[in-house]
């Protein structure tokens, strides 16, 4: 269980981003003010997490996808720990790459991804796959495979979606920490780590005594944010306009 005031390693300070669904636009201020803030303190260990669900909905999942490599490749951030998280929609679309979906992923944001490709979403199941994965690139494809389900950090467990109360960290079925909703934001079980996630969107980021969400709609609110943690201190950054004095 974790402790009362949970920690991130020692001299160790982590951003983590809720769900981009397309949203380069928020994405890239995001960065910008995280790249001003994270200059702020010597010594540090600098760690980014993204959360998943960086596809669908919005207008540019290529970009969103691109921008992606550029923060694993480090063309971002220097000397900066990179986690990338696989959300539900990364993994429905996959699904339907590997053809074990013929079409819910159309259904459910998927055409949005497709248009960012430049790919025809009104063809066949068939005729869209064929065509994705031609316009698919290399190192996204990579960045894709390469997803985690899950990490730990401190006393702190982040997933796309949640866990499932009351079973271990290192036994969580994946499929819950991609999907599950209502079991896990209405449960106050304390888990074995404070869980950040996103998946469950809120008009505010939702600070419990077990969870803390950072899924604000990006994509229709124009509000991407993200959970600032460094020893018992936390807070938040996001791209909502401040108001004026």
């Amino acid at each position: 269980m974790h402790t009362q005031y949970p920690r991130p390693p020692a001299n160790t300070r982590i951003y983590a981003i809720g769900d981009v669904h397309g949203r380069l636009d928020l994405l890239d201020a995001l960065l910008a003010k995280i790249a001003d803030d994270a200059t702020y303190g010597e010594n540090l260990q600098i760690v980014l997490v993204m959360l998943g669900d960086y596809i669908d909905r919005g207008p540019d999942s290529r970009g969103v996808m691109q921008r992606l490599d550029d923060l694993q490749s480090g063309r971002i951030f220097k000397e900066c720990e990179i986690h990338l998280l696989k959300g539900n929609h990364e993994e429905s679309m996959m699904s339907f790459l590997a053809n074990r979906d013929q079409a819910t992923w159309l259904t459910f944001g998927g055409r949005a991804t497709l248009n960012s490709y430049g790919v025809n979403p009104k063809q066949s199941p068939k005729a869209v796959r064929r065509d994705f994965l031609k316009a698919l690139p290399k190192s996204h494809r990579k960045i894709l495979r390469t997803l985690k389900f899950n990490v730990s950090l401190g006393d702190y467990g982040f997933v796309h979606a949640g866990v499932r109360p009351s079973i271990a960290w290192a036994d969580q079925n994946p499929n819950d920490l991609l999907w599950i909703r209502e079991e896990f934001v209405n449960s106050d079980v304390h888990h074995d780590l404070m869980i950040v996630h996103g998946h469950s969107p809120t008009s505010e980021p939702t600070e419990r005594a077990n969870r803390i969400g950072v899924d604000t709609k990006a994509w229709t609110s124009g509000i991407l944010t993200c959970l600032v943690m460094q020893g018992t201190h936390r807070r938040f950054i996001s791209t909502k306009p401040t108001s004026p004095p």
